[in-house]
């Protein structure tokens, strides 16, 4: 179905348009001819309404021979053809039209020769106004391609945003798995009670992860308790060598946050920092607001005769990549080691449902 007969409302819009190009079309017949003005409105009035109807057959014309690169000859025969087909059906509609007004008007004595002229400048005022309902339809038609293809563009973006999340998704609860199973591994013969409370918490981490990882977003308070979990198996194996310091602004803790986000930093805080010192150290927390945003820093202590690594690793790399497949552009990350403390920065708009916070 053509678009403007698809709504009551364009229909009508089709119409009134219509009628109001009868008022030209009736003041050149009435130069040719006079007449009275009332009995040329008339036949023109009716007649552009008709010929609205019958322009709008330049819809399929243009459909069927689309100009996706550029005028090509064949288009246009088959325009000014389908121009001439209109032209000359819209004239012999007005034959009858203009043979009953005359019949019924007062004073509305056109002869023969007047009326076939009448029927001559329809007909030929028909092929340019034909020819002007195509080219305002070629004109649609690029721009409802133009908008198709925007939105196929945005539906693929949005595809691939998905599909980057899922993997992401995917790619952070193996990586923590692997570590912990060869923890566990590593507890088994020298201390199976160690053994068997890491693996319980491994397995309330693990429902938790699947809960919060099918959401969009979570509170940080809710990313915080997913962390203490994490923490809370990573004791188990490194016991007093692990300590624990946080400092969470309850204002921070309702802050909304892509879910996963912060267990990678932690986790890299313990497998760069704590496992490379023989006495340990602390993992310090913070998450305080900060002139509208949200500032979470995960520091811990390090090697200072370990040689830098190159690059930031995968957590890192993870969060950064999750950050931006959630659509947090104007989140910073930033990561800085001064003597034997390494500090990971993050730092995004602080919003608590889909209000952002200021100050």
């Amino acid at each position: 179905m053509h678009p403007l007969l698809a709504r009551p409302s364009r229909l009508l819009t089709v119409i009134l348009l219509a009628a109001l190009f009868g008022v030209p079309l009736a003041w050149v017949l009435t130069v040719l001819t006079p007449r009275p003005w009332l009995a040329a409105l008339a036949f023109a009035v009716p007649m552009q309404v008709v010929f609205a109807f019958i322009a709008l057959s330049a819809w399929w014309v243009c459909r069927r021979y689309p100009m996706h690169e550029g005028i090509t000859s064949r288009a246009v025969s088959a325009q000014l053809m389908a121009a001439l087909q209109a032209s000359a059906v819209w004239a012999a509609l007005g034959a009858p039209l203009a043979v009953l007004l005359v019949r019924t008007i007062p004073d509305y004595d056109l002869s023969r020769y007047d009326i076939l002229r009448d029927l001559g400048v329809v007909l030929l005022a028909g092929m340019p106004l034909y020819l002007l309902s195509a080219t305002a339809h070629y004109l649609y038609l690029t721009i409802e391609a133009t908008h198709a293809a925007q939105r196929r563009i945005l539906e693929t973006e949005v595809g691939a945003r998905e599909a980057e999340v899922r993997a992401l998704r995917a790619q952070l609860n193996p990586h923590f798995l692997f570590n912990s199973l060869n923890s566990i591994n590593a507890l088994i013969g020298s201390e199976p009670e160690g053994a068997r409370r890491m693996c319980e918490r491994l397995g309330d981490f693990l429902r938790r992860t699947l809960a919060l990882s099918a959401r969009d977003e979570v509170t940080l308070g809710e990313e915080l308790e997913l962390v203490e979990r994490y923490l809370g198996i990573e004791q188990v194996r490194f016991g007093e060598r692990l300590r624990v310091e946080r400092a969470v602004d309850p204002d921070a803790a309702a802050c909304r946050v892509p879910p996963l986000l912060l267990q990678p930093l932690v986790e890299n805080a313990i497998k760069h920092g704590i496992q490379d010192l023989i006495e340990g150290g602390a993992v310090r927390i913070e998450a305080r607001l900060d002139d509208g945003a949200l500032r979470v820093v995960v520091e811990n202590p390090v090697d200072v005769d370990a040689p830098a690594r190159r690059g930031e690793g995968v957590g890192l790399d993870n969060v950064r990549r999750r950050l931006a497949a959630f659509g947090a552009r104007d989140a910073n990350l930033r990561s800085e080691r001064k003597g034997d403390r390494f500090r990971v920065t993050l730092i995004m708009p602080a919003r608590t449902g889909t209000e952002v916070l200021h100050g």
